[in-house]
């Protein structure tokens, strides 16, 4: 049975392995199963490829995104632009030795998800937060040509503070995207410290957090008049994403 997976630690909460059961179900896909594999360090992951010499692609996540690059022979374009690895295809020629290629399909997630929201004066954007997740939200808005500014506890050069979320910030800024993992369940009371209050019509806030499917980030801008996505579509878009990267080599 050939054979894809999703690796990480820990993994008790895996919406992949969810996802692709069901699609695999859905569509009869036959010989053709998905698995979690849960290591403990990331120097456990070639012990792993070469374990199960019928696993021909993994998911990587939190928190390897990173350190999983070591480990592969060939990196796409946006996985080596912003450093960072959520997709793995696996090649296993005659030769006996795989082939890793790393991909990032999380900016094509968030991309295909944004993009039928947009009007055209979101023309700039705050990302809040500063990690690996930004870096993938950042490079799609880069593509996209909307301006915008990372804003995260401390400022700094090219960063802005929550305290430095005036009313003109606010307001020459209509697109606003949450990528910190404020007001995932349970902790559902939690969302970015931001001036709701200046919220209108013309705002489009975007959470990349789909547990609970309205976040209280979301719900704010929402009694204010702006426009609300979660991110349960990007997801749902980049782990089809990976589906082709695994079976059509991308």
């Amino acid at each position: 049975m050939k054979t894809f997976g999703l690796i990480g630690f820990p993994l008790a909460h895996s919406f992949s392995k969810k996802y692709y059961d069901a699609k695999i179900e859905r569509e009869r896909i036959p010989g053709v199963g998905y698995e979690l594999y849960p290591i403990p360090d990331i120097t456990d992951f070639p012990g792993l490829v070469e374990k199960h010499p019928r696993l021909m692609g993994v998911n990587v996540t939190i928190p390897y995104k990173i350190a999983v690059m070591d480990y592969v022979d060939r990196l796409s374009p946006e996985a080596e632009a912003i450093d960072a690895v959520n997709c793995i295809r696996i090649e296993r020629g005659n030769s006996g030795k795989p082939i890793l290629t790393g991909y990032n399909t999380d900016i094509y997630g968030f991309t295909e998800s944004l993009k039928p929201l947009l009007k055209p004066h979101h023309n700039a954007a705050l990302v809040l937060g500063n990690g690996g997740a930004a870096k993938a939200v950042s490079f799609a808005l880069g593509k996209l040509g909307i301006a915008h500014t990372l804003v995260s506890r401390s400022a700094r050069p090219g960063q802005l503070g929550y305290a430095q979320l005036d009313s003109a910030v606010i307001g020459i800024h209509p697109l606003i995207i949450n990528t910190t993992p404020l007001g995932t369940f349970p902790h559902v009371a939690d969302c970015p410290d931001i001036p709701y209050h200046l919220l209108d019509d013309r705002h489009l806030l975007y959470d990349l957090v789909y547990n609970p499917a309205e976040t209280a980030f979301l719900k704010q801008g929402k009694v204010r008049g702006a426009a609300i996505k979660n991110g349960l579509e990007m997801l749902e878009l980049q782990a089809e994403r990976n589906w082709e990267i695994w079976n059509a080599g991308g």
